[in-house]
């Protein structure tokens, strides 16, 4: 896992004057990222999808889920630099905020270890942590290196359907450009709905014409509790006859945050245990 700084650490900028003080983080990685810099304290409000650490949503002033601000809202916190993550919205509401005279830094999030760095230097540029930021960023790019060594190990992938939530005992599952679909790759696997774009709401029978082998599901996003495998569909592909159905945190998985590559190793250390290690340790 990537710790945070020492506590009572502090860079040769964070001490500066005029650095932001008052710090708004809309993005759970944003959010993320600034408590493993050790930059809490500067944070005044967060938005919903901030769920970790847990004492930031409960000790911070919450603005609201990350596609629904209220530019009102945000400002009226008097911040001196908001951090927001692409995506956020909605639209008027962020050209209000940016047009308010407030420093505003939109982070671009993606599903590359590359596009992680970037976003920790962004983020860690802004708070005026750069050396911390890029000892971050280096430390994910050797965790994301060693786990493709790892995986060089691996014969045939596995072939993976990641459900976000059920309805009506239809599974939501993920195709191309979406985050699940990043880190399945990531982690080796193959997704066996590749050649559909986003996410779409599949019918029993199609979901089991995919024939996974192995099932990839999240605690702590859309409706909790459901077992795929209590569909009689997905109970009789490969995935269902095995039990193998691997169930992670949202946050953790697909945030795209310092976590990320310690969730990746997790789900390849599922995937392939024979040749993946849960800790880069354990190598």
């Amino acid at each position: 896992m990537l710790s945070p700084l020492p506590a009572g650490a502090q860079s040769d900028a964070g001490s500066r004057a005029g650095d932001p003080r008052r710090i708004v983080s809309i993005g759970g990685a944003i959010t993320e990222i600034l408590y493993a810099l050790g930059e809490e304290d500067r944070i005044v409000a967060v938005d919903t999808t901030s769920l970790f650490p847990p004492d930031a949503l409960a000790t911070k002033p919450d603005v609201g889920y990350l596609r629904r601000l209220s530019a009102e809202g945000v400002l009226s916190l008097s911040p001196d630099l908001i951090l927001m993550e692409e995506g956020a919205g909605p639209p008027e509401a962020v050209e209000l905020i940016d047009a308010a005279g407030v420093a505003v830094e939109h982070v671009p999030t993606g599903g590359s270890p590359e596009a992680l760095q970037d976003k920790v230097r962004i983020v860690a540029d802004a708070v005026g942590r750069t050396g911390e930021g890029e000892a971050m960023a280096k430390r994910i790019g050797e965790a994301f290196a060693a786990l493709a060594a790892d995986l060089q190990g691996v014969g045939e992938k596995k072939r993976v359907l990641f459900i976000l939530s059920m309805s009506d005992g239809r599974p939501n599952a993920a195709g191309s450009g979406t985050g699940a679909d990043a880190v399945m790759r990531l982690a080796g696997a193959e997704n066996v709905l590749g050649d559909v774009e986003g996410y779409k709401v599949l019918s029993t029978e199609a979901a089991a014409a995919l024939a996974p082998d192995v099932i990839l599901t999240v605690s702590g996003a859309g409706p909790s509790g459901v077992d795929p495998l209590s569909v009689p569909a997905l109970a009789a592909t490969p995935a269902g006859t095995s039990g193998s159905v691997v169930t992670m945190d949202a946050l953790r998985l697909l945030g795209f945050g310092p976590r990320t590559p310690e969730a990746v190793r997790e789900l390849a250390a599922a995937l392939y245990p024979d040749e993946v290690s849960k800790t880069e340790a354990g190598r």
